[in-house]
């Protein structure tokens, strides 16, 4: 059975370290911050310029000023605090986010990153995708195994225009998840979803990986 969303982020959430200073794409890597461990002491930083995020809001406790990169409502912590977005980019660029967690239309097998379009629909831009990947010391990516038509999105090459190039270090799926020891080399399959054995996953893959 393959993961869910919030199974996936989940997964992703593990990787955290006490410490770490972290940003969050959209999409399913919001969900990461549900699924922090306790006793783990994060900072997730967001492009907009707020440091120290906290949990999403119940109803009552919406503030419409209060928002992610991704236009989300979102809580403030007793340690937060707002620096305008160009400091903001400048953690981003000078190297002092740990990780970030991005979702992703297509990863391949050397590790380039497609999530920001899809040629001849509207977009709104990249947005902080290009330097979370080229500034951040670790990526990781959370996406679902195959597109809507069943093609594979873990890919020998990517075909939609890229993010970056040679910049995932892991790759959750909600099939399994690929990590890889540096960025010289290969992907390596390192677990499996429930009920999901490793000839599915190799059915479903175009990249080439180590078992």
């Amino acid at each position: 059975m393959a993961w869910t969303r919030d199974e996936m982020a989940a997964r992703a959430a593990r990787e955290l370290r006490d410490g770490d200073y972290v940003n969050l794409g959209i999409g399913i890597p919001t969900l990461v911050g549900n699924h922090i461990a306790t006793g783990i002491d994060v900072t997730l930083q967001s492009e907009n310029g707020m440091l120290g995020l906290g949990p999403f809001p119940a109803r009552s406790q919406v503030d419409a000023d209060i928002i992610n990169a991704g236009k989300q409502t979102i809580t403030e912590l007793d340690r937060t605090s707002y620096v305008s977005s160009a400091d903001s980019f400048g953690m981003i660029r000078g190297g002092h986010i740990d990780l970030s967690v991005l979702g992703a239309m297509e990863v391949a097998g050397n590790g380039d990153l497609a999530n920001w379009m899809i040629p001849g629909r509207m977009i709104k831009g990249p947005g902080g995708a290009m330097d979370l990947v080229a500034g951040v010391k670790r990526i990781v990516v959370l996406m679902e195994h195959v597109a809507r038509d069943g093609a594979p999105k873990f890919r020998k090459a990517c075909t939609l225009p890229l993010t970056g190039a040679n910049v995932v270090d892991m790759l959750v799926t909600d099939l399994a998840v690929f990590v890889r020891n540096n960025r010289y080399g290969r992907f390596r399959l390192i677990e499996l979803a429930p009920g999901i054995d490793a000839g599915q996953v190799r059915a479903l893959t175009e990249a080439d990986y180590e078992d």
